[in-house]
């Protein structure tokens, strides 16, 4: 199959079965998204919504996040991966949002990466699920999944990846697929051993050609058939 084959495909498939995707982390406006996303590094959704709703009710906007300490924070956030890290980066993203961008969680990307705890990926994230903007934030199921599906070849940097799915897919689906390919990921498309029996997508998987082909396990028809 070849690979603009196989985008029709994806876009065709998850614009049918979840075509309004989102992303899981629990959120009511663009601060506590940032916050959630910064939290989120090496850490699980669900970990994340277990914490935020106490340090969102300590902590309702950057001006009360700025005037704290990391010392004070980090009791809301140890059981996250790394809270000793993240609680500096929390305290000095507040201070600078305040300071630089009067509170207002910013736009562009490269203004989003000047935010303490801010890397590309998270600023990916903020662009396209608060502001719409076709941007693609690469998280290790993003770059597992586009590669085992064959939508990315030769990657082997998320900016690779990300730079290869911008390219391909349709300009107002890269928000959306963002989403697609985590949900597959975490759900599906697992790390250590994909679900390939219980995946609706098979038939146009390059993982699942090469590893499963002579197998008694049955590819995915198309729906579109």
């Amino acid at each position: 199959m070849l690979k603009k084959d196989r985008y029709k495909a994806f876009v065709e498939y998850f614009s049918t079965h979840n075509p309004d995707a989102q992303t899981e982390l629990h959120y009511s406006n663009p601060y506590e998204l940032l916050v959630a996303v910064i939290l989120s590094a090496q850490c699980t959704d669900k970990r994340i919504n277990q914490v935020t709703p106490a340090l969102f009710e300590r902590f309702p906007d950057a001006e009360t996040l700025a005037a704290s300490n990391p010392e004070e924070v980090f009791t809301y956030i140890r059981s996250v991966s790394y809270p000793n890290n993240k609680s500096k980066h929390l305290v000095g993203m507040a201070q600078k949002l305040i300071g630089d961008f009067q509170g207002v969680v910013p736009e562009k990307i490269e203004d989003l990466i000047k935010l303490p705890g801010v890397g590309r990926k998270t600023a990916n994230v903020i662009s396209s699920v608060v502001y719409h903007r076709p941007a693609m934030a690469v998280d290790t199921h993003v770059f597992r999944v586009s590669n085992r599906l064959g939508l990315t070849s030769n990657a082997t940097t998320p900016l690779a990846v990300e730079k290869q799915l911008i390219k391909y897919l349709p300009e107002e689906t890269i928000a959306v697929a963002h989403h697609w390919l985590i949900l597959h990921g975490r759900y599906i498309c697992v790390a250590r051993r994909p679900k390939c029996e219980l995946c609706p997508i098979t038939y146009f998987c390059k993982y699942f050609e090469k590893n499963y082909k002579a197998t008694a396990i049955q590819p995915a028809t198309n729906p579109n058939d």
